[in-house]
């Protein structure tokens, strides 16, 4: 068989420095650029490593330098030469003191010229970006950012390697039980009218594996979930998961803070201090606004109620006598950074994003006055009863939000703590704030609808404490949960699970799955609590948030190699995609025309 011509690669690009002078090696790559200065052509080759420039003079084999002069962008080629210093030497390139002078050349193959520019700084529509993706691969801060990924990967199956756990594979198609989000589903030929799902989580199964004595579990996990997307979200996704068995709280997170120190320090060059730091869900919400509260800066939240018992502001004391909330953040220092527009600005996003009702404001000026369209509905004691709450000093900007539901008050502050800091320069991403966020509530109630649902899963353990309150006011039930922090972003979470079949049973009769339902759903697992279960429990990182976070980009898309868009397509190979009407005959489908 003939054998394609190849110039065997013997260094990378972006390896070679002065101390390769003299060497002759070969490269492959793609022409970042070309110029032909008449006498000397020079072109710049890059791989995923970097650039090193390729020169063709005087001494180039007339053939060689032929195939030079006909070299434009995107080109694929490998280089045969000799290393040399060069005489105009680029600082900015780890090869810039280098060049490679040509003795050969071959081209693999021409390209047309590409529709986006293969540099970081393009500037380019995402949507481009997305649909010709190959080319967008190119770029050095995708492979920058694909390369980072691998690497945490590794760390992370070494690390749990070494810390006794199990890879093990759980299943892709399994029975569609929809809790939360909505499942895809795949219909199954063999078995007509029947589908399985795609996986939201390995959840059900990680359980099961601590049934079957596995012990230590841990998976690099693909999940799907069918649900709008945001900048941090895919409707398929990868999960760092695990699962321990015989452990309570402090076990598993003693684990996952080794994982994390190791991970940060490896990778990131940061010294983090373990044990991390440990907040209540209710101290979170108080002080934050948020179960994932950003440290990174101050602005905490500060409650008015009993300062502003008995005033004669209808709309706050309406709010205080029904039970609801009325509180604030200070701004302090920053006053003077936001105009009257930007209130009105702020105001309007939260009535439409959070169900606010509006946005009082307060601000204090040079010798202490205040400047307020409520300050008329207040004394003087009053007033001033307002500022020690938030210790108020000059060119401080007081945002109040008062609801009877206190959580429209805690989104709202949460959201607008967070946008204004961040509008201010202090989201720092290279400072990295951890913490856990434990005991969140059992259940929430829709603000809506009324009824409950689990905050977490229906299988997380309520604290053995709260059990009785089940019956009786299960709204008041905590749970054994934590989730990991990193800057305001959820970047983990999990719990202890419920291994007893009695009160998984009470969980499924709160949230008010029938025994029917329970069975059709989750009869597998309830069947093997029969036989002796564990106590276990586990958690999971998102990893694609975990690396967009270490990275410091803005949307997961920067470091998946093949995302889909905001409407979940793949603008690249055009899916989800029409099937062919013989495929959906055998597998006994019609699709409805809406």
């Amino acid at each position: 068989m003939k054998q394609e011509k190849l110039i065997k690669r013997t260094n990378m690009c972006g390896d070679l420095r002065i101390t390769d002078v003299g060497k002759e090696v070969r490269l492959n790559g793609w022409v970042q650029r070309r110029r032909n200065l008449g006498t000397l052509i020079f072109v710049d080759l890059r791989d995923k490593t970097g650039i090193t420039q390729i020169v063709f003079d005087e001494k180039t084999p007339a053939d060689v330098a032929l195939k030079a002069d006909s070299l434009r962008s995107e080109y694929t080629i490998g280089v045969v030469g000799k290393v040399r210093e060069r005489e105009s030497k680029n600082p900015d390139l780890p090869t810039g003191a280098i060049e490679v002078e040509a003795s050969d050349l071959l081209i693999y193959s021409k390209a047309e010229t590409p529709p986006i520019y293969i540099k970081d700084d393009d500037n380019v529509d995402e949507n481009l970006r997305l649909k010709y993706r190959f080319l967008d691969l190119r770029k050095p801060h995708m492979q920058r950012n694909l390369a980072f990924r691998s690497k945490v990967t590794t760390l992370a199956r070494n690390f749990f390697a070494e810390e006794g756990f199990t890879e093990v594979e759980t299943p892709m198609l399994i029975k569609p039980t929809p809790e939360g989000a909505r499942d895809y589903l795949v219909p199954s030929r063999v078995n007509p009218g029947k589908f399985y799902a795609l996986p939201q989580s390995p959840q059900l199964f990680k359980q099961l594996l601590m049934v079957g004595g596995t012990d230590r579990y841990f998976q690099i996990a693909k999940c799907f979930r069918d649900e709008d997307l945001r900048a941090d979200r895919q409707p398929e996704f990868t999960q760092i998961d695990f699962e321990m068995s015989f452990v309570a709280e402090d076990d598993i997170l003693s684990v996952q803070e080794r994982f994390l120190k190791r991970l940060f320090k490896e990778l990131k060059g940061v010294d983090i201090e373990i044990p991390l730091r440990r907040m209540p869900w209710v101290e979170a919400m108080e002080r934050f606004g948020s179960d994932k509260p950003d440290l990174r800066f101050g602005f905490e939240l500060k409650k008015l109620n009993d300062a502003l018992k008995g005033c004669d502001f209808a709309v706050f004391r309406d709010v205080i006598e029904a039970g609801g909330d009325v509180r604030g953040v200070n701004i302090n220092g920053y006053s003077d950074k936001f105009s009257r527009k930007d209130i009105d600005k702020m105001t309007d996003h939260i009535k439409k994003s959070f169900g606010a009702k509006g946005l009082a404001w307060i601000r204090v000026e040079e010798g202490g006055a205040v400047n307020s369209p409520i300050a008329k509905f207040f004394t003087e004691d009053q007033m001033a009863k307002i500022l020690a709450v938030f210790d108020a000093k000059p060119n401080d900007l007081i945002l109040i939000v008062s609801d009877k539901v206190p959580q429209i008050v805690f989104n709202s502050l949460g959201f607008l703590r967070r946008d204004l800091a961040g509008k201010l320069g202090l989201l720092d991403p290279n400072r990295f704030e951890l913490l856990w966020v434990v005991e969140f509530p059992l259940f929430e109630k829709d603000l809506e609808t009324g009824e409950l649902s689990a905050m977490h899963h229906p299988f997380t353990c309520p604290v053995l404490d709260d059990v009785p309150l089940l019956d009786t006011d299960p709204l008041k039930v905590m749970s054994r949960t934590y989730d990991i922090v990193l800057n305001g972003v959820e970047m983990g979470g999990g719990g202890i699970r419920i291994h007893d079949s009695e009160l998984q049973a009470k969980m499924f009769q709160v949230l008010g799955i029938s025994d029917e339902d329970a069975q059709r759903k989750f009869g597998f697992l309830l069947e093997a609590f029969r036989y002796g279960a564990p106590p276990h429990g586990g958690m999971a990182y998102g990893l694609d948030r975990m690396v967009m976070l270490l990275l410091g980009e803005e949307s997961i898309r920067e470091v998946i190699a093949f995302p889909k868009n905001q409407a979940a397509q793949c603008l690249m190979s055009d899916a989800p995609s029409f099937a062919d009407a013989s495929a959906l005959q055998e597998l006994h489908i019609t699709t409805v025309e809406e």
